[in-house]
């Protein structure tokens, strides 16, 4: 009960916060998403911790998270991560000694798909920026095969997701999220284990490839110079694949142009968020080494800074001025933000 209510409040103020951080979130095909049946959501990974807190926002149910082993270290970020559900993941990078440890989170996973609960991967293994679905690791065909082999009453289905951003490193930025036709995993199957692994892994591929933009390795820099050149609107992905497809003959339209009430707005909402923006700008930014990170630390920075900042300056309004120039002064604030963001 503690833990639902933790998880809900927590999700309503991620949720309230993603709508200051992004100009749009598109969601596309969230209805044929199962929620009460056993689901493995499996999605292509740019945008380091910014792609499981949209799906967190978008889902209905709670879900668990498979993430690396890595940022589990430290002990107060390990219980905060297991409060929401996280689970790590050992990679071969990590070395091959950690590989074994492996085992009791496949079997956590098993479980949870046997109790009808949501588990997501990201079969990449990595994030990157890059617009091209990457070669998918087999660790979620894994879970897939020991869950009906286990439990070969469980009615397990795979839903791909694909995760597009216009600009996953500049703010604002918007983003959108294409789930695919959710698949019965148990009619795809043989007797086979090598077949199943290799059916599993090209099926997922390709729906990824169909749900964002995916541009093949071969004259990747170039084609994405032109894609660029023609402002292309990454909200769209399957509009993109036509268009890389085509040699750039069928391509849609182009993003829209920053606006003039977001040009004339931004100088003004950086003047009242000065501090954390300095702080951001210069003690968090020039510390992040990859670049996938940029957005998640922005996200966060903003999460924290922006209310105790605002909520300072409102206390010395009250104080000197009283009450109603104080929810004026935050009311103004929030406007500003909003415009800023939304126009």
């Amino acid at each position: 009960m503690l833990k639902n209510i933790w998880l809900y409040s927590l999700k309503c103020y991620l949720k309230v916060g993603l709508f200051f951080y992004f100009k749009e979130v598109k969601v596309v095909g969230k209805a044929q998403v199962p929620t009460k049946e056993s689901l493995l959501v499996l999605g292509n990974h740019q945008s380091a911790l910014i792609d499981p807190l949209l799906l967190a926002v978008t889902f209905k149910q709670y879900a668990h998270y498979l993430t690396r082993a890595g940022v589990f270290q430290k002990k107060w970020v390990r219980a905060i991560l297991n409060s929401v559900n996280m689970l790590p993941v050992y990679r071969i990078r990590d070395g091959w000694s950690n590989i074994s440890n492996n085992n009791p989170v496949f079997e956590a996973c098993t479980a949870l798909l046997n109790k009808k609960q949501t588990i997501v991967i990201f079969p990449e293994g990595s994030h990157s920026l890059a617009r091209t679905v990457r070669p998918l690791s087999k660790g979620f065909t894994r879970i897939i095969l020991d869950t009906l082999e286990r439990h070969s009453d469980t009615d397990l289905y795979i839903q791909p997701v694909g995760f597009n951003y216009q600009d996953a490193v500049s703010f604002p930025d918007s983003a959108s999220i294409y789930f695919g036709k959710p698949i019965r995993v148990k009619p795809l199957l043989t007797s086979d284990v090598f077949e199943n692994t290799a059916l599993l892994k090209d099926l997922i591929q390709n729906e990824l490839q169909q749900l964002t933009t995916h541009v093949p390795s071969g004259n990747y820099e170039e084609t994405i110079l032109t894609l660029e050149e023609l402002k292309t609107d990454y909200l769209h992905p399957q509009e993109v694949n036509a268009c890389v497809e085509s040699q750039f003959k069928r391509c849609g339209k182009p993003k829209k142009d920053v606006s003039l009430l977001s040009k004339l707005l931004k100088p003004l909402v950086y003047l009242n968020l000065c501090l954390p923006i300095l702080f951001w700008r210069y003690l968090v930014k020039p510390k992040i080494k990859e670049p996938e990170f940029v957005a998640t630390f922005r996200y966060a920075v903003s999460m924290i800074l922006i209310p105790l900042w605002l909520l300072g300056i409102g206390c010395l309004v009250f104080l000197f001025f009283g009450t109603n120039p104080a929810l004026v002064y935050i009311t103004i604030s929030v406007l500003l933000m909003l415009g800023y963001v939304k126009a």
